[in-house]
């Protein structure tokens, strides 16, 4: 098992009291598999998405990777931990205006290492895995939406993650575009063996995932293997 969650509680403090964004969740995400989150807005989605990725302290409750302790480590180690085996990909790209698509990815390799030859040639091999190859020296508002997310899938890929985590990766898309991020998302799933975690408002979306999830009220309301 990639991840095991056991009673997670995410609390916020607000002015009229206390609110559970995640409410004593459990679950068990397998090595391999494609996860979709559902549920309506504000029923703890991308609170979750945040937590599974390190970026995120529960309140309470106990999350481990690999049989690894997360709720233990350090601020420091959860850096490392988030640079070794977590990619992550936006809604929004997120996507640096004055880089081209290929030092997008260059500058995430850069982080861990310095080779700029090595890292060069690894931005290259991203941009053809998502079908960019000829897009390499393009700025963000050269392309298209859809290439835009196409960069940054391919830098989230850059230090080769255990775990994917999508946050409405189509949200800004039109259906044909859609089923392409959905499709590149799915290839790195079964072809690269990446664990995808993906949340969504769109049941077509979900549909990709070999694991449906649904919240409610920050609690687990469904969880169906397919």
């Amino acid at each position: 098992m990639l991840i095991q969650i056991n009673n997670l509680t995410k609390t916020y403090q607000r002015h009229d009291g206390a609110i559970n964004a995640v409410d004593n969740l459990s679950l068990d995400i397998p090595k391999g598999s494609f996860v979709t989150i559902t549920g309506a807005s504000g029923s703890g989605k991308t609170t979750l998405l945040l937590i599974l990725g390190g970026l995120l302290q529960p309140t309470s409750g106990k999350m481990s990777y690999n049989a690894r302790e997360l709720d233990l480590l350090k601020e420091k180690d959860m850096a490392t931990f988030r640079s070794n085996h977590v990619g992550f990909v936006m809604q929004s790209f997120a996507l640096v205006p004055y880089l081209t698509a290929l030092e997008n990815i260059s500058i995430a390799l850069n982080v861990k290492d310095k080779d700029n030859d090595k890292n060069r040639k690894r931005a290259l091999e991203l941009l053809e895995w998502v079908g960019l190859s000829d897009r390499t020296t393009h700025y963000p508002k050269e392309l298209s939406a859809g290439q835009q997310q196409r960069v940054a899938i391919a830098r989230a890929l850059a230090n080769n993650p255990d775990l994917l985590l999508a946050d409405e990766p189509t949200g800004n898309l039109d259906p044909s575009l859609s089923e392409e991020i959905l499709g590149i998302l799915k290839d790195i799933n079964q072809k690269q063996g990446t664990t995808v975690v993906m949340v969504t408002h769109s049941p077509m979306a979900a549909e990709y995932g070999d694991t449906k999830i649904q919240l409610k009220n920050g609690k687990l309301h469904t969880n169906e293997k397919v």
